[in-house]
């Protein structure tokens, strides 16, 4: 059975590998990316492959919340159900890491955006949805002042804090929905996969992609995650496995989860009034 999917970051990378795979399978492609021109070439190119489905373009720049609440909103108004979120887009070493805002742009696009958009898609995805964000092996301890953009970090502490906020967010989410909502999930894809990210931050060509693309759609197709809400699954093991010990403490997953709903909150207002 076909589902409607949207992935963010699907010009590039993991996301576009990600797409090219579901499009072969004549699955519905919702594909975001930053840049007009990739988006409209990776779009072509996915309808020229064999056995594809319908593909859509929606661009939107992650590092600016207006843009994200947009985008959120331009989806919504098109399409009454979304069965599948790939929360994929993600930043590590960047020219411009801070936002117009003063918010560390890793925490924008790696943590607050996925949660708005989220948010905002909520009411079109279905109780049998799958909403899956793109975590990583590399975790560190939340800097509730770091995600406030009140401290700077360097671009490792903010990358690794940024995905475990977002893993803690989903968990926080998967309590709040219980079995009446979506399957939120969590995912490393996989160390070091050979990506524009990690031969830009790490100088080095990466493993094979199609690692990452695999558990990514198994995430948001498989049974095996059928009830796996609020959990994180780890591929580098192969298996669901605890994030950072940070996550098991209740206290701190709710004062993270606070965090983020708060510094999302005027964008979802802005969802409200229109």
């Amino acid at each position: 059975m076909t589902k409607t999917i949207l992935i963010t970051g699907a010009t590039d990378g993991l996301g576009l590998e990600t797409a090219r795979r579901l499009s072969a399978a004549g699955h519905h492609l919702l594909i975001h990316g930053r840049n007009a021109d990739k988006l409209s070439s990776t779009a072509e190119d996915l309808r020229a492959g064999p056995g594809s489905g319908p593909v859509e373009t929606y661009r939107a720049d992650l590092s600016d919340l207006s843009q994200v609440a947009r985008l959120g909103r331009d989806v919504v108004a098109d399409h009454d159900r979304i069965d599948v979120l790939i929360n994929n887009a993600g930043v590590f070493k960047t020219d411009k890491p801070t936002a117009a805002d003063g918010q560390d742009v890793r925490f924008v696009v790696n943590t607050l955006a996925p949660a708005l958009l989220t948010r905002l898609l909520l009411p079109a995805i279905p109780q049998g949805g799958r909403i899956v964000h793109l975590s990583s092996a590399a975790q560190a301890p939340v800097d509730l002042a770091a995600l406030a953009g009140q401290r700077q970090l360097d671009a490792m502490e903010a990358y690794a804090q940024s995905k475990l906020a977002l893993t803690m967010w989903s968990q926080a989410l998967a309590s709040e929905l219980g079995r009446e909502g979506p399957v939120t999930v969590a995912v490393n894809p996989g160390s070091l996969l050979a990506t524009n990210m990690v031969r830009k931050g790490f100088g080095m060509a990466g493993n094979d992609i199609g690692i990452g693309a695999e558990i990514l759609i198994r995430a948001a197709l498989s049974d095996a995650f059928a009830e796996a809400t609020g959990r994180y699954f780890d591929n580098d093991s192969g298996r669901f496995a605890p994030p950072h010990g940070d996550a098991a403490n209740a206290e701190k997953v709710a004062d993270v989860a606070r965090a983020i709903e708060a510094r999302i909150a005027d964008h979802l207002k802005e969802r409200r009034d229109a």
